[in-house]
């Protein structure tokens, strides 16, 4: 009886002992010396995707000329202001534009964009101030982070250490060292891994998250292990619970 219960204890014990993990897994950046200066040269710049939703707003001084290139569902009635309609960039990368027509902006970025209306209005408008925004931007994180789930970005950027913010960080038993990223390019997925334990990953291709992309963050290898050493516990807790309680009855009785 006495050895079972030491297997017990032993199990609880290495149980406790697995589940922890080096500072070596958990810190981010770590060769980053004191007061070392780490300039971000990275060009990114988010460029539209199929399936994208575009906000444009197209203004002048003139309201009354810029009207026709602004879409809106519904009538102004009752002091009720009509909901613009957003652009949907199709299967071929386009956008339907009024009075321009079909317009492809898959692969530009919002700045290209602007450029390129503006090119396109400069028949019918003086200066236009064209404001350009990606309605669906959302990233999507998954595996060992403390609130996975997919969130909306406000803006056209964000990093993978913001998006991580975001799902409250990397849990105890996650591994810092190889995050996958999956992204998709037109129904193309590509996978891409990024360690954050190095300063390099500043100059990651996937440092900066694009609309859409999936951050999956696996377990570590006490990450992988604890449920079976969950389960070995509450089996060891168990049988311990039953020794101590027929020990006692015994001794009760004795």
């Amino acid at each position: 009886m006495h050895h079972t219960i030491k297997l017990a204890c032993f199990i609880i014990i290495a149980s406790v002992l697995a589940s922890c993990s080096s500072s070596k897994d958990v810190v981010y950046f770590q060769d980053a010396t004191q007061f070392e200066t780490l300039v971000d040269d990275n060009t990114f710049s988010t460029k539209f995707k199929v399936d994208d939703l575009v906000s444009i707003y197209v203004s002048v001084l003139d309201a009354e000329a810029s009207a026709p290139f602004n879409l809106y569902r519904g009538a102004q009635e009752g002091g009720i202001r009509p909901e613009q309609v957003d652009y949907l960039v199709d299967k071929n990368g386009e956008i339907d534009f009024p009075v321009i027509g079909k317009i492809k902006i898959a692969g530009l970025s919002p700045s290209e964009t602007q450029k390129l209306l503006e090119e396109k209005l400069s028949d019918y408008l003086v200066n236009p101030i064209i404001n350009i925004r990606i309605k669906n931007f959302t990233v999507t994180i998954l595996g060992a982070v403390n609130k996975p789930g997919t969130y909306p970005v406000n803006g056209e950027q964000i990093t993978i250490m913001e998006a991580l913010g975001l799902a409250g960080d990397i849990n105890i038993k996650g591994r810092r060292d190889n995050i996958m990223v999956i992204r998709d390019f037109d129904g193309t997925k590509v996978y891409n891994r990024i360690n954050l334990n190095q300063k390099d990953a500043l100059k990651s291709p996937v440092y900066y998250l694009t609309q859409n992309d999936v951050v999956y963050v696996e377990p570590n290898k006490s990450g992988k292990t604890q449920s079976s050493f969950d389960q070995r516990t509450s089996i060891a807790v168990s049988i311990l619970s039953v020794l101590i309680t027929s020990t006692v009855i015994l001794l009760t009785r004795n």
